[in-house]
């Protein structure tokens, strides 16, 4: 069976986010490698996804006018590479991981968008102002649901594929008008951003999408199991697709201030709550105290960047930490390769896509066990993202006994070989398929 057979003509109505060259996490990595393999199975995709006006925010895509859309839309169905995507932008100011003044900003930017919010019904869960969200927000969740119920008017799908919460009102409603089954992928809940301090509108429109999907893909069983209990969705609804790595290539090292001596101990993650990086700095304290030729090296952006920067200077190692802020592209690439270990302290990781990559860049890594990672990665150290004292006890046997690290390096590399988004995007068909059997 070649690859254009064995998406069997599925289609698919995946409504998505971001491409490169701009990915702010995993969500778009997610989506990029998923959408790719599918691609290469043969699979039809319509690629719905929000793309700024402001060409700041653009990446494929350009939205600068009605008539750059078009030709860029064009573009990319000639684009040889995407033999079966076909991509549909909305103009939209929605984005993965926003906060509410990243968010307020990004409408100021998008001319008469808050003239087109203004008196829209709604269609999913209440209007209010949330802790982490902007009310302007939901009422932009609810007005792309509308958007996208329009374009999928016109468009010829079996399935629906929804990816994130922002993307649920949306799957719902254009289920409701085709008559389509519905999809809905957990990359990560609000109990995984938030803690146990949830935002209430959020958790009322996740809980809402999932019931009313026919289909649940969980990232892992850790959140498979969240969803089950904190949900209330029957378990034969919830099927768990692991994620995938793309096949690194041969990429060179550029000059960099750090010095060849010195050991480096990666975070590269968002700098927030969930990701756990003040554990990691406190690691990082009580490995300086027995290493002095060691530097951390804390790659991101998030709400706890400035906090973080203050730990570090209140524990005295703020000489020894290097906040690069948000990387990507090649920037990505180099740090992996300056790296000799990658920690992931993650609070509540669904899964976790970065020790995949810095495994697949010859990286060994310290991972937490709150994370859905942690279920197919047997040649990594875990670790309890609060025992700073482990934590602390494994950087120091990785730097200091090379066999070790040589053992997590080649072993780790060999079995992440195994997962790839051609592996992912094969499970999404068979949860598609399930479906689309006649009772």
């Amino acid at each position: 069976m070649g690859p254009g057979d064995e998406g069997n003509g599925i289609r698919v109505f995946m409504l998505g986010w971001e491409f490169p060259p701009f990915i702010s996490g995993g969500l778009g990595t997610a989506c990029y490698g998923l959408t790719r393999a599918m691609d290469q199975l043969g699979v039809r995709v319509t690629f719905v996804v929000p793309k700024m006006v402001d060409s700041r925010y653009s990446t494929h895509v350009k939205l600068l006018t009605p008539g750059a859309q078009r030709r860029e839309v064009r573009r990319m169905r000639r684009d040889p590479s995407w033999r079966n995507i076909r991509f549909r932008p909305i103009v939209s100011p929605l984005r993965p991981y926003a906060t509410a003044d990243s968010y307020a900003q990004r409408i100021e930017r998008t001319l008469g968008l808050r003239g087109e919010i203004a008196g829209r019904p709604r269609i999913l869960g209440p209007v209010t102002n949330g802790s982490d969200y902007s009310g302007d927000m939901y009422r932009e969740v609810q007005r792309y649901a509308e958007l996208a119920v329009e374009l999928a008017r016109n468009e010829d799908f079996d399935v629906i594929h929804a990816h994130d919460w922002m993307t649920y009102p949306a799957g719902v409603a254009v289920a409701e008008m085709s008559g389509k089954p519905l999809v809905v992928h957990v990359h990560s809940t609000e109990f995984d951003r938030s803690g146990e301090h949830v935002n209430q509108v959020i958790y009322d429109i996740e809980r809402e999408g999932l019931h009313r999907a026919d289909k649940i893909i969980a990232v892992s069983q850790f959140t498979r199991g969240i969803v089950i209990s904190r949900y209330g969705i029957r378990p034969d609804k919830v099927e768990v697709v692991y994620n995938g790595v793309e096949r690194n290539g041969g990429w060179s090292v550029g000059d960099t201030s750090i010095r060849h001596e010195e050991k480096i101990v990666l975070f590269l993650g968002r700098i927030t709550m969930q990701k756990g990086p003040e554990y990691f700095l406190q690691a990082a304290k009580r490995v300086l105290a027995v290493m002095d030729n060691v530097k951390f090296v804390m790659a991101g952006s998030g709400d706890m960047m400035y906090r973080a920067v203050e730990l570090a200077a209140s524990l005295g190692i703020g000489h020894k930490v290097l906040f690069t802020g948000f990387l990507r592209g090649d920037d990505v690439r180099r740090i992996y390769q300056m790296a000799d270990l990658y920690v992931m302290p993650s609070v509540s990781e669904p899964f976790g896509i970065a020790p995949l990559e810095a495994l697949d860049n010859d990286v060994p890594v310290i991972i937490s066990k709150q994370s859905g990672v942690s279920e197919v990665l047997q040649h990594a150290l875990k670790v309890d993202f609060w025992d700073v004292n482990e934590m602390a006890n494994k950087i120091v046997a990785v730097l200091k006994y090379p066999p070790l690290q040589m053992t997590l390096r080649n072993h780790g590399n060999f079995e992440v070989r195994k997962l790839r988004w051609k592996e992912a995007a094969r499970n999404c068909l068979k949860v598609y398929r399930e479906m689309l059997v006649p009772v």
